[in-house]
């Protein structure tokens, strides 16, 4: 096979990875659209314990099928799977307590900036060298997130605090997905879910709501959704460089303000535009200085993933 014939297939195997990423991000904007409009009829608890029956719809039949029972019932380092399993349903919890008050666009903001947490936890977690042009990056990426907060008497609310919390339980989960990267992806993904279906459940005492078919159907749905999505992104990583497809993630941005708009009829303030902008410019900075210096793909700032 002639060289120009491999960069052919490369470029054309890239392209496949950007497209399905983007397909299965548009998925997961879809799914926290649906989130919020079911977070406004029944507790955060029952959408977890719900939304996780869902997933094994999709998840049940996959590890059956890759005789990976064994791995799941075995997990390597279990306390560090533990605390990842807490902080993962922490990040979809706190997230669907936060779009219960708050726009779209507005919460996902506060999670866009959760590569930036990753970088600077890094540093601190995993013992990575983190030059003084990330660190000036990071810097600017909290100054972001300030603006985003509104931290005064009269603004600062609660949501806020929510979705604040929700990120930094985000780049915490990514964290320890890298320390558990020789754990596949599914056996995460299982846990994962698993471990939100039991604290759903926990949460759901004193507030469960029998939903009628149509509203059972809708909650199951955001965990098959959300399943699919997070296996279409799993899959574009190995088709496409996380430094080429983690950019991207910035379009749940601009899907969050479209889908708010059209759904909900919110339309962004200006501070949360320019803490955005900040935000994203940032980010952007930050991948770029990880390519620069060559960062291997294991320590590459995760994309935004919420199974």
């Amino acid at each position: 096979m002639s060289g120009l014939s491999r960069r052919l297939i490369s470029s054309n195997t890239a392209a496949a990875g950007v497209i399905i990423m983007l397909v299965g991000l548009f998925m997961f904007s879809l799914n926290d659209a649906m989130g919020k409009w079911l977070v406004a009829s029944f507790s955060v608890g029952q959408i977890l314990l719900v939304r996780s029956i869902g997933a094994f719809i999709v998840l049940g039949p996959l590890m059956t099928r890759r005789g990976g029972m064994s791995a799941l019932l075995h997990p390597e380092r279990p306390m560090l799977q533990v605390l990842r399993v807490i902080f993962a349903a922490a990040d979809t919890g706190f997230f669907y307590a936060a779009v219960a008050y708050l726009p779209l666009a507005d919460v996902m903001t506060f999670y866009m900036a959760g590569p930036i947490y990753v970088a600077a936890l890094s540093h601190f977690m995993l013992g990575e060298r983190v030059g003084w042009r990330r660190w000036c990056a990071i810097f600017v990426g909290f100054i972001g997130v300030i603006i985003v907060l509104r931290p005064s008497s009269a603004s600062l609310t609660w949501p806020s605090l929510f979705a604040l919390i929700g990120s930094l339980s985000l780049a915490l989960t990514l964290i320890l997905s890298r320390l558990l990267r020789s754990t596949s992806d599914s056996v995460l993904v299982t846990w994962q879910f698993i471990g939100s279906l039991l604290i759903g459940a926990v949460l759901s005492i004193g507030t469960w709501k029998m939903p009628d078919l149509p509203n059972l159907y809708a909650l199951l749905m955001l965990g098959v959704v959300s399943c699919i999505a997070h296996m279409m992104m799993t899959r574009s990583l190995k088709l496409a460089s996380a430094s080429v497809l983690a950019p991207l993630q910035y379009t749940l941005l601009l899907w969050a303000i479209v889908m708010g708009w059209i759904f909900f009829g919110d339309v962004p303030y200006s501070q949360i535009l320019i803490g955005s902008s900040v935000i994203i410019v940032a980010g952007l900075f930050i991948f770029h200085r990880q390519k620069v210096v060559g960062v291997s793909p294991e320590s590459e700032t995760a994309t935004v993933r919420r199974a």
